[in-house]
């Protein structure tokens, strides 16, 4: 540990207490702060003192460090639930120091609190335009101190949490796709495919990234059919048809809790439907059909037909835009988008592709599924 960094256990190991079936989120999330790790950064120990002090009521894990330097190093290895900066330090200034935390895809939702004996609307609003969450003046007020830390802790909790369901829910269309051997990196191609046809129909940043999260989620719903149905090789029957079609309900029905994703449900549950009105679950005709929809359609069917399966071998690049052509004759495809994307196909990357909408999508970061500007 550097010179100067120093561990403060307050209070003894909170005992197990029983769950209450009737609690609410928050109660839920107040209940889980026992573990949370808060990070004070000062150069005075008196100051560190006094804040170690008002905490050690609550059953926070308390680390310390005296200069910015140390508490990167800390940070560098240790989950930090909240940090405790002054706005005036050595080596480099509070605001300085919340920019390079919030300018970091790995602290930027780490909430900051920081705190100042500098009077002056101007040192709140260098805080707060820094990136500091929360700023407080001295004199502290213990209960005010206490409140405001409990409230951060809360929130970055509710946040976790929903970071972590997310992670979970593309963990799991992963699963889906990890079933069928035939159809590995499927979802990623989808991914770009939609992207680079969402591109060239100048779609915006949140509609290119719902395509992103649509390419690896809109078959989700395939994780509750049976592999006799998924993987047979014959023509499904009437009863296997109507399980096989559910998917796209059962898909909107997992992701619908997910606030944030939202805008990929109609992709979920309209990528089957057809331009003439005779696809499925809704019948949907025309442009009543989700235009996010019908992009990531194309794209899947256009995979589907280059890629080898259990039951084809693959087609090359031509032979699937004649069917997708065909397909556009029988009415069943979007007449506009499919000679959109014969016409840019053939640009589309050999590897996936990068960028920086990881700032939009954070819970993706751990996967690399990142989009171009």
């Amino acid at each position: 540990m550097p010179h100067g960094a120093t561990v403060v256990r307050d209070a003894p190991p909170p005992a197990e207490k029983p769950v209450d079936l009737m609690a609410g989120p928050m109660d839920v999330l107040d209940g889980l702060s026992g573990t949370s790790t808060v990070l004070i950064v000062d150069d005075l120990d008196i100051n560190r003192r006094l804040l170690r002090a008002i905490l050690k009521a609550s059953e926070y894990r308390i680390l310390e460090a005296k200069r910015a330097s140390e508490a990167f190093s800390i940070i560098e290895r240790e989950k930090i639930d909240l940090v405790i900066v002054d706005l005036v330090m050595p080596e480099i200034s509070g605001p300085e120091f919340c920019r390079r935390l919030k300018s970091n895809r790995r602290t930027q939702l780490t909430p900051i609190l920081m705190i100042t004996s500098v009077q002056g609307v101007e040192s709140e609003v260098a805080g707060i335009s820094s990136g500091a969450d929360e700023f407080l003046l001295k004199p502290l007020h213990p209960t005010v101190v206490r409140t405001r830390v409990r409230a951060m802790l809360r929130n970055k909790a509710l946040v976790d949490s929903l970071e972590e369901a997310e992670t979970i829910l593309f963990a799991l269309a992963q699963s889906v796709e990890q079933r069928d051997r035939y159809t590995g990196f499927h979802c990623q191609r989808l991914a770009n495919y939609g992207v680079a046809l969402g591109k060239a129909l100048g779609l915006s940043r949140p509609e290119l990234l719902a395509l992103f999260r649509g390419g690896f989620l809109h078959d989700i719903g395939k994780i509750a059919i049976p592999d006799h149905i998924l993987f047979k090789k014959g023509v499904l029957n009437e009863e296997e048809w109507f399980v096989m079609r559910m998917h796209t309900i059962t898909g909107e029905d997992i992701c619908r809790p997910m606030k944030s994703l939202s805008p990929v449900l109609p992709i979920i549950r309209s990528h089957h439907e057809r331009w003439d009105g005779t696809g499925y679950p809704d019948g949907l005709a025309g442009e009543s059909i989700p235009l996010l929809a019908r992009i990531l359609q194309v794209v899947d069917i256009y995979d589907a037909l280059t890629t080898k399966r259990s039951y084809k071998p693959a087609l090359g690049h031509e032979q699937a835009l004649q069917i997708l052509d065909e397909e556009v004759a029988r009415g069943w495809r979007d007449p506009e988008l499919v000679p959109l994307f014969a016409e840019m196909s053939n640009s589309f990357p050999a590897e996936p592709v990068l960028g920086e909408l990881s700032s939009m999508q954070h819970s993706l970061a751990n996967m690399n599924l990142h989009l171009t500007k």
